[in-house]
């Protein structure tokens, strides 16, 4: 099965327990993820297992090609895990601010249209929502395709807010837009829906700090969960050897 099709799958499973209860739970179980190379498959994730309930939001520190990404990729169901399983008794986003389940044929208007079908939602009410929000003008009437990463990542964005999931995915969406567009996402994240679980990655440690409530390292494919940031964030910074710069504060963490 495509990419696309995994995700078009996701969607509609989703699309069944949107508005689950509040004893739903996310369990990762021994998760394994390797990619075939050249030489030989290469493991990006080595027996992961973790759970996240309602109101614990799990920040994610790992260096570039550590399988951040590939980890919430699996959480969504837009990829199969190798091995291990995932269960799911709450409902989960796709990564927020991924374009990668759109028609890019397809009109910004027309994606929501599909989407709204696909969720039972007012489909008038969310174009609403995410023209206001999305801010992207004439261009919501224009195929996806023309779209720069930016206008798809707000896209996204918007129309990850109109879907009440119990489970938000956050990979890296403190890069999307500018200063006014983050917080006008940060506050539809962690004010408006404080009480969902989350599961958040970042370059930016001081935004992983401040907005989760549980933390974990992925180093070398394997995770270990932490319950105190600055234990996360010393023993992080020893594994890949971050020198602080000249003039940092001991007391900001910075992106590493």
């Amino acid at each position: 099965m495509t990419a696309q099709g995994l995700i078009e799958g996701a969607l509609h499973r989703q699309a069944t327990t949107v508005g689950g209860d509040a004893s739903g739970v996310l369990r990762v179980i021994d998760l394994h993820k390797s990619y075939p190379t050249r030489f030989g498959d290469k493991q990006v994730l080595k027996g992961v297992d973790l759970e996240l309930r309602r109101g614990e939001r799990l920040g994610i520190l790992g260096r570039n090609g550590a399988g951040k990404s590939t980890l919430i990729r699996l959480i969504s169901g837009a990829e199969k895990p190798t091995s291990g399983k995932i269960e799911r008794t709450m409902s989960v986003s796709w990564p927020l601010a991924f374009g990668g389940a759109f028609q890019v044929m397809l009109t910004g208007v027309d994606n929501i249209r599909f989407i709204s079908r696909i969720y039972n939602q007012d489909f008038e009410r969310n174009l609403a929502f995410v023209e206001e929000f999305a801010e992207l003008g004439p261009y919501l009437r224009e195929p996806v395709r023309s779209y720069s990463s930016g206008m798809r990542a707000r896209l996204a964005f918007a129309i990850s807010m109109i879907i009440e999931f119990d489970c938000f995915l956050i990979d890296e969406i403190a890069s999307v837009g500018d200063a006014r567009f983050h917080e006008r996402c940060n506050h539809e994240l962690f004010e408006k829906r404080g009480d969902r679980a989350m599961v958040i990655i970042s370059h930016d440690a001081a935004y992983v700090r401040d907005n989760c409530n549980r933390w974990a390292i992925l180093h070398e494919g394997e995770f270990v969960s932490y319950d105190d940031f600055e234990v996360a964030y010393s023993i992080f910074k020893d594994l890949i050897g971050w020198k602080p710069p000249v003039g940092w504060s001991p007391h900001e963490p910075t992106t590493a």
